[in-house]
């Protein structure tokens, strides 16, 4: 299977010509490879290949991802036992996982072929994927310029044809920012959707969530079947349709109330070609039927990043410490990077009481934005404010920034996508524009609680109308 070839198929595609024996898994597994080399050199996305996975695999299951090509992304949410995660820091370089998660689990049950590990920064802490470890990941629309993180390295590397659907995470618009600058589509899921254990019941206190970077919608739905599935022990199970998300396609289009905004939800202007993207595609959903209305939900963003900012590094620094002890190397300015030790240093003071504060005001926060879907089904809204950055401007190696306005400055990119992770709604980036100058624009669409399938439907029909299955980045293997 030569790159080309491999390149223009998605991850059931690639499926289906295994089932159909025109082409064997390993080859498909090898082509992976041959993709990662030429391009990867360009980009920057990925930082370790499994080629013990392109030498011999398993007997597969008949599934529609089976024999698929995967990255998992270098942090401790969804690995595999005895596979490196040193979550983008030299604090945890040589790092292994010793417990199999139950999302590993699920991938690998499936059929799915983990052909290596994507960059992330350093903890996953920032929009952009720059670390001291592995140095930059570009969007493959413009090389220098960030692919957004933190799931940086998957987006990029789907983007550039590498692997047709990478593994990320999401805990303020991590799976979205990228998918927005890459051009590719970030689903992230419900509040317990996808289980987060055996090791833990909630990630980020029930606001991060595991999924992936996709390229078509019928690999996210493919995919949601396979994640999305209860384990034994999980806080909570939530409805599910009793079709699943991939046979839900089958079904005809639903009409949906829809509340659209591109009016800034904090200090910091929403770029002028984004606002305009959102904008036409609020006029082609209203043209398809659906009742569509510019509203807002009710949402403090500054104070928000403030309580956030407690929440999230309550205790971040003993976790530090105790990767220090697991490496034998020293907390400081040689391991992590200057706003990740300002991070630490600010965590050494947030208090119990601190802490209680902010799961206050995540609940009254979350309560205030589900009024919004009292009166609209769908929340229509850039996926960022903002288009992607050069490189040095985003990173953990702001030294320059306190540890609050850090946190405050980072947000601004994410004004749109952290009120989902609040509130636990489905929320996915779509890459239904381009800018003038050539760089990608995601439109966000959230749903109700629970309904990713009308997600998946609305993204499907605007698949259709508006397809950009044949946009392909200057930094593509078909072009390097």
């Amino acid at each position: 299977m030569d790159i080309a070839d491999y390149a223009q198929h998605d991850a059931m595609g690639l499926a289906a010509l295994i089932r159909k024996k025109e082409v064997s898994a390993p080859e498909v597994a090898q082509a992976a490879m041959a993709a990662i080399s030429r391009a990867n050199p360009a980009v920057g996305a990925i930082v370790e290949t499994y080629l013990d996975r392109a030498e011999g695999l398993p007997a597969l299951p008949d599934t529609p991802l089976a024999g698929a090509p995967f990255l998992w992304k270098d942090v401790g949410l969804g690995q595999e036992a005895g596979r490196l995660v040193e979550n983008g820091s030299r604090l945890c370089k040589g790092l292994t996982t010793q417990v199999q998660s139950h999302i590993a689990e699920m991938i690998l049950g499936a059929g799915i072929v983990p052909v290596g590990r994507s960059a992330a920064p350093e903890f996953s802490i920032a929009g952009t994927t720059e670390t001291a470890l592995f140095g930059a990941t570009s969007t493959p629309w413009r090389q220098g310029w960030s692919a957004g993180g933190s799931s940086g390295g998957a987006a990029s590397a789907v983007a550039a044809g590498m692997v047709p659907f990478a593994h990320g995470s999401d805990i303020s618009g991590s799976i979205r920012i990228p998918a927005a600058w890459c051009g590719t589509l970030g689903l992230k899921p419900s509040r317990g959707r996808v289980s987060m254990g055996p090791e833990m019941d909630e990630s980020g206190w029930g606001m991060a969530m595991g999924f992936a970077q996709t390229r078509t919608i019928r690999d996210t739905a493919a995919l949601l079947d396979v994640m999305a599935l209860p384990q034994p022990g999980d806080p909570f199970v939530i409805p599910r349709p009793g079709h699943g998300w991939l046979a839900g396609l089958d079904r005809a289009p639903g009409r949906y109330r829809i509340g659209w905004s591109a009016a800034p939800l904090m200090d910091h202007p929403v770029e002028k070609e984004t606002a305009s993207a959102v904008a036409d595609t609020a006029r082609l959903l209203a043209e398809m039927g659906h009742h569509v209305e510019e509203a807002a939900p009710e949402f403090d963003h500054e104070t928000a990043s403030r309580m956030m900012l407690d929440l999230w590094f309550f205790g971040f620094e003993r976790r530090m410490q105790d990767y220090a002890r697991r490496t034998g190397r020293t907390v400081g300015p040689d391991t992590l990077e200057p706003a990740t030790l300002h991070l630490c240093e600010y965590s050494r003071g947030v208090t119990p009481d601190d802490f209680m504060a902010g799961l206050s005001f995540m609940n009254g926060a979350r309560r205030r934005l589900a009024a919004f879907f009292g009166r609209f089904d769908v929340w229509l809204s850039p996926a960022v404010a903002t288009l992607p950055a050069p490189h040095g401007i985003l990173g953990q190696n702001r030294g320059d920034l306190s540890a609050v306005d850090y946190v405050v400055f980072m947000d601004r990119v994410v004004q749109f996508a952290f009120p989902c992770n609040i509130a636990g709604l489905p929320a996915m980036s779509l890459p239904l524009a381009m800018s003038r100058d050539g760089l990608p624009i995601g439109i966000q669409i959230a749903a109700l609680p629970a309904r990713e399938d009308i997600l998946l439907d609305i993204g499907q029909t605007l698949e259709q109308a508006r397809p950009w299955a044949g946009r392909v980045p200057p930094l593509h293997v078909s072009r390097l």
